[in-house]
C-alpha cells in the first residue's frame, strides 16, 4: 500500500489529528528501533521504522490516544 493511503487510514484512527499521528509514529518508530516487537504479519526487514509504525497504526495494531 502506498504511503499516502497508509497515512489517510492512520489519520482516521487518530480523528484526523496530524500532530498526534506524527508524535505517535515517532515514538513507535523509536521503540521499534530499540527492539520493540513489530505487530505486522509481513516481512518488515526492508522497511523503515517510521513506515512500520505508520502501517501498524493504519491497521489498528497500535492504539493511539492522548492519555499518558
Amino acid at each position: 500500500m502506498r504511503t499516502e493511503q497508509l497515512t489517510a487510514l492512520a489519520l482516521e484512527k487518530v480523528d484526523f489529528d496530524k500532530y498526534l499521528l506524527a508524535n505517535a509514529v515517532g515514538k513507535r518508530a523509536e521503540a521499534i528501533a530499540n527492539g520493540a516487537e513489530v505487530f505486522l504479519d509481513i516481512d518488515t526487514s526492508s522497511m523503515k521504522y517510521a513506515d512500520i509504525a505508520l502501517q501498524e497504526i493504519a491497521e489498528g495494531k497500535i492504539t493511539v490516544s492522548l492519555e499518558g
